[in-house]
């Protein structure tokens, strides 16, 4: 699906809700529009949106705000052959201004996110999100929760899809073609979880070589 296409469908999925009042929306950057915010806010929800370089000016602003002076916590885990470490800071936007540039906004998060891989390659990463969530909603862990359940979901299919299938290289864009095949795509990666594998990379190398060997160990379960 296009970006203007995921875009303009954001409303029309959560049309299909009967009632917004109180629940929280995640979403990547690309949904980090000001009418999404305007959407939700008007129909009594909430929003933690990651802000990167489609919102520039947001971006830039949040990006001057104090963060050296602000409080914050880590948290360390290991596996999967890597060390991570996460750092979040919450900063309230009361008097900043940026509620102005970007509607509903009340706090703004940095996620500062650090990783040693087995073979002692290192890697930073620094995110930045917008949250229409006050103090008395949520605390900076659950808020470091939220985002990372975001992330999980964003790496296990939109990932998958973008890298593993390389949806976005296809050639097929006109009519019902995008969508049928990104229903083939989420099957076929569904297929290979129900089946136990965690990588499906390599699961789908298997089944190209052998087409029985998901369905086989699916019977088997």
């Amino acid at each position: 699906m296009a970006d203007g296409d995921e875009i303009a469908a954001f409303a029309v999925a959560l049309d299909y809700l009967p009632d917004l009042a109180g629940c929280l929306i995640t979403a990547d950057a690309l949904h980090c529009q000001r009418t999404h915010a305007e959407f939700l806010t008007t129909r009594g929800g909430h929003y933690l949106f990651t802000v990167k370089a489609n919102q520039p000016t947001v971006r830039a602003a949040v990006r001057r705000l104090p963060w050296a002076a602000a409080g914050g916590s880590r948290r360390r885990d290991r596996g999967h052959g890597r060390t991570e470490s996460r750092s979040i800071k919450v900063i309230d936007l009361a008097g900043t201004g940026i509620a102005q540039l970007f509607p509903g906004a009340r706090r703004a998060i940095k996620v500062v996110r650090r990783r040693v891989t087995a073979d002692g390659r290192r890697s930073v990463e620094t995110v930045y999100a917008l949250t229409s969530l006050d103090h008395r909603a949520a605390d900076p862990g659950l808020l470091a929760a939220w985002l990372r359940g975001h992330w999980e979901i964003e790496n296990r299919v939109h990932h998958v899809r973008d890298v593993t299938q390389r949806e976005d290289a296809s050639r097929i864009r006109t009519g019902n073609g995008p969508q049928v095949l990104a229903a083939l795509r989420n099957t076929a990666t569904n297929l290979a979880r129900l089946g136990g594998h965690d990588n499906i990379a390599a699961a789908q190398r298997a089944a190209a070589w052998d087409p029985t060997a998901i369905t086989d160990t699916l019977n088997a379960a």
